[in-house]
């Protein structure tokens, strides 16, 4: 998988997960997630793989 790939999808991830985490934090309302501490952890630990991910494009191979 190409460098750039890898910063795409990990940037995905990560705002995925941020989205997730604030839902479960209650601090973005408006649908069965929020205010579910599960979805504040499962968004949190989607976050952290974003940011692994993305910062293994800098590696090379």
């Amino acid at each position: 998988m190409s460098p750039r790939m890898r910063l795409v999808i990990g940037v995905v991830l990560a705002l995925v997960g941020l989205v997730w985490a604030l839902q479960g934090f209650g601090v973005v309302g408006g649908s069965g997630m929020s205010g579910q501490g599960i979805w504040a952890v499962i968004g949190s630990f989607l976050v952290v793989v974003g940011v692994v991910v993305a910062l293994s494009s800098r590696r090379r191979a």
